[in-house]
């Protein structure tokens, strides 16, 4: 039954957009990688990031001369980068912060398939990348999860004391809560989101839009 349960659950968590919003193409002049069908920003770079799990995924870091931080966005359920992009670029701009956005496996041009630990090992890639590539150091940086995005923020936020803020927009308590009204967590849910929240250790931001 808990297996069962289980894969209801992912089944309702994972809604990629098919077919993808955008595609990739390589400059054959310059060699960087292109999202179309957005025109080319010398703020903007498109990254193809390997994982711990052996998925490769896209990602998209938005540069702003003036950031004194960075924003790690994890997108919803039913979304891609093709549909995120033009947000993230407004984000950068009015919130004056670099924003670093990616697609889990599965989810756009990134390879695999989705679930709970593909997650995990996605925003680790991401985490990753924005220390070592960009420089980034964990004081200030920003992780902001919307929706099913909460599950990879919170069990990266749950590991790292020295975040500068964690932001959850319309954040879910665990897979198995959407669905029914329980009210302790069993083996088989997923994104146990309520049991991790306790253990950030960071100025928390709860965000719910009305309908």
């Amino acid at each position: 039954m808990g297996g069962v349960t289980s894969s209801m659950a992912a089944k309702f968590a994972f809604f990629p957009p098919n077919p993808s919003s955008y595609k990739l193409i390589k400059d054959e002049l310059t060699g960087l990688l292109l999202l179309t069908p957005f025109p080319h920003r010398e703020n903007v770079e498109i990254l193809k990031l390997p994982t711990r799990r052996g998925t490769e995924i896209v990602a998209v870091y938005v540069r702003h001369p003036m950031a004194s931080s960075t924003l790690l966005y994890s997108h919803g359920n039913a979304a891609d980068l093709g549909q995120m992009y033009e947000l993230f670029i407004e984000l950068s701009i009015h919130l004056r912060v670099n924003l670093m956005g990616y697609d889990y496996s599965g989810y756009g041009q990134s390879s695999g398939k989705p679930s709970e630990q593909n997650t995990y090992s996605d925003i680790e890639a991401v985490y990753k990348c924005l220390e070592e590539s960009y420089g980034a150091k964990q004081e200030d940086i920003i992780l902001y999860g919307q929706s099913v995005g909460s599950g990879p923020t919170l069990d990266l936020a749950a590991r790292l004391p020295q975040l500068r803020a964690v932001v959850l927009h319309s954040p879910i308590l665990s897979g198995l809560r959407v669905m029914y009204p329980v009210k302790r967590s069993y083996w088989f849910d997923i994104y146990k989101n309520i049991d991790k929240i306790p253990l950030v250790n960071c100025p928390v931001l709860i965000v719910h839009m009305k309908l």
